[in-house]
């Protein structure tokens, strides 16, 4: 089992160059955990109308509900525990959790059971997708956090894409199941495998950049470990910018939550084909996985702040445009608006809270960030299900984009810049540590 103790007999080294066997390892683990939840994008509502006859949308969207829940919470968990007890444990937890899934998935007898496995699917997001997070943000130091998130994320959601692509297509030639889950066995026994026999523990890093910062002191304000409750008040209310991007990265999650349950359904009443839904399930997270390539980097450069706000504005667009269409066409640029603004937000936010948060807490804070976050999947399944119920698929997509917009004006007002350009670090410490 990697320890901290093997991989410390070195001298340790922050920054992409100096560690990119094991962060291009985490990319590609982390491109398996996206492929789980891509399996599901494009053909769940689908199965949930076709094989189980469900009518009502706050019924078709209870498995988002259920994943976003079981997420949400286990996101903050693995936070914990990856500063107590080390990161790579807490992964390979996440992928023995996720092996019966796709089973589960091809078989299930009732919609329930399609709703438990997307508990267990949730748990195992939780758990792989904070860690692989967390272990790269170890090992790319302070200076390329953007780029780092931006390239985790970039594989997490072009790997989504393609799994939605891809079961859409399965879907359309062989039927909805159990062919396109198939997708999902190997997805796992590949991230397990790479996980277990080859990526390393990073905990090391994060407690070498604490040492190297001026007298190992913590961020301005705060105590060096502060409480787990601390932690938690901290990026959900008090401090201005955790909590300014707590609250983003829930609405975020709340449109994405949205379009996970209500396009395959706004795309099928437009008379649009199996093959259809899945391209344009794939867009969307094609872009936003894409595009975060230049996003991540550019905030290391332009900022965070309005990157994240206007990002948000962009998303509210994509969805506004989207209820107004009634094709492919005017749906596709929508989704591509919807992917532009994602990219913009998603690894921000990630590398804002890692701006603000001490190495000593941040996997902590991370986690809580994380846990509101995800729980945005569960407050867009209720809010789009039960407003598309009462007023139709198109009202509801109008309240989504207009929280969307909500959400990034309370950024522009409320947050203040986080990346500092400087090198706080005395030059001794410097010299002890390489940045890419």
């Amino acid at each position: 089992m990697p320890t901290a103790s093997s991989a410390a007999a070195g001298q340790l080294r922050l920054g992409l160059r100096a560690n990119l066997g094991q962060f291009s390892l985490l990319v590609l683990v982390n491109a398996f955990v996206g492929g789980m939840v891509g399996m599901e994008r494009s053909i769940l509502p689908a199965i949930a109308e076709q094989e189980f006859g469900l009518a009502a949308r706050a019924a078709i969207l209870s498995f988002i509900l259920a994943f976003g829940l079981s997420k949400a919470f286990t996101n903050y968990l693995a936070g914990r525990l990856s500063d107590r007890h080390g990161r790579w444990p807490v992964l390979v937890a996440g992928w023995a959790l996720a092996a019966p899934v796709p089973f589960v998935l091809m078989w299930a007898p009732g919609w329930e059971w399609v709703v438990a496995a997307n508990v267990l699917l949730g748990v195992s997001q939780g758990l792989a997708w904070s860690t692989t997070v967390i272990m790269k943000i170890d090992l790319a130091g302070p200076r390329n956090r953007g780029l780092a998130m931006g390239l985790n994320e970039f594989a997490g959601y072009l790997a989504v894409a393609l799994a939605a692509w891809a079961t859409g297509w399965i879907a359309a030639r062989h039927g909805l199941r159990p062919a396109p889950f198939w997708l999902g066995v190997a997805f796992v026994a590949l991230g397990f495998g790479l996980s277990v026999l080859l990526v390393r523990e990073t905990r090391h890093h994060a407690e070498h950049e604490a040492r190297t910062r001026p007298g190992g002191a913590p961020s301005p304000g705060g105590a060096a470990r502060p409480s787990e409750r601390e932690v938690f008040l901290r990026a959900t209310l008090t401090d201005r910018n955790l909590s300014s991007a707590t609250q983003a990265g829930l609405a975020n999650n709340l449109n994405d939550g949205a379009a996970w349950g209500l396009f395959p359904l706004v795309f099928a009443g437009a008379d649009l084909g199996l093959a259809e839904i899945g391209a344009l399930a794939a867009l969307y997270p094609a872009v936003w996985g894409a595009a975060q390539l230049v996003t991540g980097a550019w905030s290391d450069r332009a900022g965070r702040k309005w990157l994240i706000a206007g990002g948000m504005a962009v998303q509210a667009a994509g969805i506004a445009a989207i209820a107004l269409s009634a094709g492919f066409a005017g749906f596709a640029a929508g989704s591509v608006l919807l992917g532009l603004g994602t990219a913009m937000v998603y690894p921000t936010l990630l590398a804002a809270v890692a701006d603000v948060a001490h190495p000593a807490w941040r996997a902590s804070a991370v986690g809580v960030y994380r846990l509101w976050r995800d729980l945005g999947y569960a407050f867009g399944a209720v809010v789009a299900g039960v407003v598309a119920d009462a007023l139709g698929l198109g009202m509801a997509l109008w309240v989504v984009a207009a929280l969307t917009f909500a959400s990034g004006a309370v950024v522009a007002l409320r947050m203040s810049e986080t990346l500092h350009r400087e090198d706080p670090r005395p030059a001794a410490g410097r010299t002890r540590e390489t940045q890419a």
